[in-house]
């Protein structure tokens, strides 16, 4: 089996009830487009000047997604191109809301963070199992993968 199958396998078994899929399914992303959010905000210090082709988006951001996105590709070449094109959006997005609400980017990002934490707490109480993040932190980049193959299993690729 691979590495990839078992962990989804692993991280499935604490996410069969269907209230608390459905509250992944809103979190995950949430938390996910969250964490680039408050990254996005740290101001970049010599970033700009190391890499001036990134722009904007030569940021702290930028850079942990780059890890992420190494972690990924370890675990599934076609998962990882998924996972980019979310990264990329999360990025977009991120970088709108700087724009257009300078200075808010961090607020906004932290108060999707908590609600959505506290939302998937709830579904892991309905679930009555607890997060497996707290049995192994690789959880917490896991569980946006594992939404991302239901996304790749239903167009009908392989990941």
């Amino acid at each position: 089996m691979r590495k990839i199958d078992a962990l989804f396998l692993e991280y499935g078994m604490s996410h069969q009830n269907v209230t608390n899929k459905l509250i992944h399914w809103f979190c995950v992303p949430a938390i996910f487009f969250s964490i680039v959010g408050l990254l996005f905000s740290i101001p970049p210090g010599p970033l700009p000047t190391l890499m001036p082709f990134l722009e904007n988006f030569a940021n702290w951001a930028t850079i942990v997604l780059a890890l992420v996105l190494f972690y990924y590709l370890l675990l599934s070449t076609p998962l990882t191109l998924g996972m980019f094109l979310f990264s990329a959006l999360c990025l977009a997005v991120a970088n709108f809301i700087d724009l257009y609400f300078p200075g808010k980017l961090w607020m906004i990002s932290l108060g999707i963070f908590l609600l959505s934490w506290i939302l998937q707490f709830y579904g892991h109480k309905i679930e009555g199992k607890k997060p497996t993040f707290l049995k192994d932190l690789q959880f917490l980049l896991i569980g946006p993968a594992w939404l991302m193959h239901f996304i790749y299993k239903k167009w009908g690729f392989s990941y």
